[in-house]
């Protein structure tokens, strides 16, 4: 996809990646540093044209078509082109093909940038990969968490994916994507499987910051878990989701008193303060396997991203301290 260009116009053809994209989504992906009241205001006053005719800012993109793109002054962020050379020796590629790419995103890294990060995977892996037209992320991560990430790359892909994860694991004769996460709680966990079904209600604190708590009055979600391994004080679990809403790992285990080891939003705090000097300096919550069909010839797709080395590190220091009474010996 052409850069928009200060001094001279950009006739921009519209292809598979584009197609039933609204036209605002495209100038504000394009136009990056332009203000958002710019981009409509010159849709409104024509500037902006559709095959040489004045069109709605919702306008639905057709294979073929032609956008006419005046020539507009954007803003450069230098940093930003630091941040996505540095995170480049960071993002391991797990899986690419002609549609999907799939990386193993560290713990720290925003998906994007927004809500005070100025720079994401998305942004870093753009700067990487100016070749490419197309790149969308699939789901999202908290920055807190590492693990599975897919971006699609190309339109038909990201939408089937979208559908996926819309479907998950909750069966029946559509095929969507089956989630799993390795997770490691304050407190001795006895179930070996139990499936928790607690809706969860987003809400923001006085600064507007956004949180998340279990409510009747909030969206159905549900997780099931799986015991992995006990201490005296921790439980590894896995976590398969079954929906996909903000925070549900974190706010189903702290709502049953099991808060994640590490998690500044919704953990035990006193406890989360002697962590680091033990050897976690960050929240425990690695986006593990994830199997799903693949979006363009149905094949299974089956990935996995191994426990980073911290975590696993942090696993055998419980080890050398504490007795594990469940689970393959650590």
């Amino acid at each position: 996809m052409a850069e928009v260009s200060k001094s001279s116009v950009i006739q921009e053809l519209i292809t598979e990646n584009e197609h039933g994209q609204r036209l605002d989504n495209l100038l504000l992906k394009k136009c990056k540093g332009v203000p958002k009241s710019h981009v409509y205001s010159i849709v409104r006053s024509g500037q902006v044209r559709v095959n040489g005719r004045r069109v709605a800012v919702s306008y639905r993109l057709q294979i073929g078509d032609v956008v006419r793109i005046p020539p507009m002054r954007t803003a450069q962020v230098e940093q930003e082109v630091v941040d996505g050379a540095a995170l480049k020796a960071q993002l391991p590629v797990v899986y690419e093909d002609e549609g999907l790419l799939v990386v193993d995103k560290p713990a720290g890294l925003a998906v994007h940038g927004g809500s005070g990060e100025s720079f994401g995977v998305i942004e870093a892996l753009r700067r990487q990969r100016p070749q490419a037209r197309f790149l969308e992320l699939a789901h999202r991560l908290d920055r807190e968490t590492s693990g599975l990430l897919l971006i699609g790359k190309k339109r038909s892909v990201l939408l089937a994916l979208h559908q996926m994860f819309r479907v998950g694991a909750r069966g029946g004769s559509e095929r969507g994507a089956d989630k799993r996460y390795q997770v490691l709680v304050a407190g001795r966990w006895m179930d070996p499987v139990r499936k928790v079904r607690l809706p969860l209600l987003k809400y923001l604190l006085p600064s507007g910051e956004r949180r998340v708590r279990v409510a009747d009055e909030g969206k159905a979600a549900h997780t099931v878990f799986r015991l992995l391994a006990r201490w005296e004080h921790f439980s590894l679990l896995e976590a398969e989701l079954k929906t996909g809403r903000t925070h549900q790992i974190r706010v189903h285990l702290a709502h049953l008193g099991f808060p994640i080891a590490g998690d500044e939003k919704y953990g035990d705090f006193a406890r989360n303060r002697t962590l680091p000097r033990e050897g976690l300096k960050r929240m425990f919550l690695h986006a593990w396997k994830m199997a799903l069909p693949h979006p363009l010839d149905g094949r299974e797709l089956v990935l996995e991203a191994a426990l980073p080395s911290a975590l696993t590190q942090f696993l055998r220091t419980i080890s050398t301290k504490e007795r594990q009474d469940y689970g393959e010996p650590v």
